[in-house]
């Protein structure tokens, strides 16, 4: 019981140290409020006596600068604001890990907003960032990106895996059309026959370019392109899973599917193998973004990767150098990569029967 009083005691006192302000020192110095802020700053204004003084009782009382204010004044708060769809998913996280750890190097704060798909809580944290005046945005949006939603940004911005509808903005993105006709092209080569796509959001701009990469690797090898094997949900596994299990009770049924992201190919994978379908002898799966779980012995996914490390810290340097007024509008598109496991046919691979 002493302990918790303690404790909340602590927690008390720590709350007073907070609110302690320029005002306070200077009442309690009996000095003007623009000395102290002089002092604090260590402004040539003040004589040293003065100002050490000053500093000592700052130091003394517990005063905390407020970086909101001080950022009003000097124009920078050396805080980043990083705004992506859904922290829980390996992909996004390993973004964020990245900018973290640059903009940290860099003497920058991150301030993470997780929007949950939701475009709304998007254009909720746009104004609540620029409110506390960060000195940029990094974002992910949530759809493709509408004209009427950068109109009022005045911040630095660089987008990943998504595009404003005018140049003024830097971005970053993997080629995912590139991606989707990787991912395509090799399920051809292992001689799947009828091969769907199942995808996260219609209106997700990775996402359509990744079924722009699907239908064009489909029509250069002289597959047909069924609509009816394309399908779009969530990017979450409960959608793979579902929207598989509707695929797999068509009359025609795929022998083969490129999802969205490894997310979705993972839902799918568990569908399959409930199915009792032999994976990838009688059905191959191939995702996108090679997560961290993709190469676990139990999953073993085929999927096509991005070089996330290097995309989460090239978007903190454009933005910094965007916040330093350096060149704006910069674009960069890296190039996907195909990483082949165990969900697809290939005679490197012993194709045991997977089991999860």
């Amino acid at each position: 019981m002493d302990q918790w009083y303690a404790s909340r005691e602590m927690s008390l006192d720590w709350r007073i140290i907070m609110s302690i302000t320029i005002k306070d020192i200077a009442k309690k110095l009996d000095i003007s409020y623009t000395t102290v802020s002089r002092a604090l700053n260590r402004s040539p204004k003040v004589n040293s006596v003065t100002m050490e003084k000053i500093i000592q009782e700052a130091k003394k009382m517990g005063y905390q600068p407020n970086a909101i204010a001080r950022g009003l004044v000097k124009k920078y708060t050396k805080t980043i604001g990083l705004i992506i769809p859904d922290i829980t998913k390996s992909y996004f996280s390993e973004i964020a890990r990245s900018i973290e750890a640059v903009a940290s190097k860099q003497g920058y704060n991150v301030l993470l907003c997780n929007t949950n798909w939701d475009k709304i809580q998007e254009i909720t944290y746009l104004q609540m960032l620029q409110e506390k005046r960060v000195d940029g945005i990094i974002m992910k949006s949530v759809v493709d990106t509408d004209e009427n939603l950068f109109n009022n940004i005045r911040t630095p911005l660089v987008l990943f895996n998504s595009r404003a509808y005018n140049d003024n903005y830097n971005y970053i993105e993997t080629d995912n059309v590139r991606g989707g006709f990787l991912a395509v092209k090799h399920l051809i080569e292992c001689e799947y026959k009828r091969i769907g796509f199942i995808g996260g959001k219609c209106n997700s701009y990775s996402n359509n370019q990744r079924l722009e990469g699907y239908k064009r690797a489909l029509k250069k090898y002289n597959y047909p392109v069924d609509e009816g094997i394309i399908v779009n949900g969530d990017f979450n596994t409960k959608s793979g899973y579902d929207i598989m299990d509707r695929l797999l009770k068509l009359k025609n049924p795929p022998d083969a599917i490129f999802a969205g992201n490894d997310v979705i190919a993972l839902g799918a994978l568990y569908c399959a193998q409930e199915f009792g379908l032999n994976i990838p002898m009688d059905f191959g799966i191939v995702g996108f973004d090679n997560v961290s779980f993709a190469k676990i012995p139990q999953v073993q996914l085929s999927t096509i990767e991005q070089p996330k490390y290097y995309m989460g810290k090239r978007a903190i340097e454009m933005l910094i150098e965007e916040i330093k007024g350096k060149k704006r509008a910069k674009k960069i598109v890296v190039e996907p990569k195909l990483i082949i496991r165990a969900t697809t046919r290939n005679r490197k691979i012993n194709h045991g029967r997977l089991v999860i």
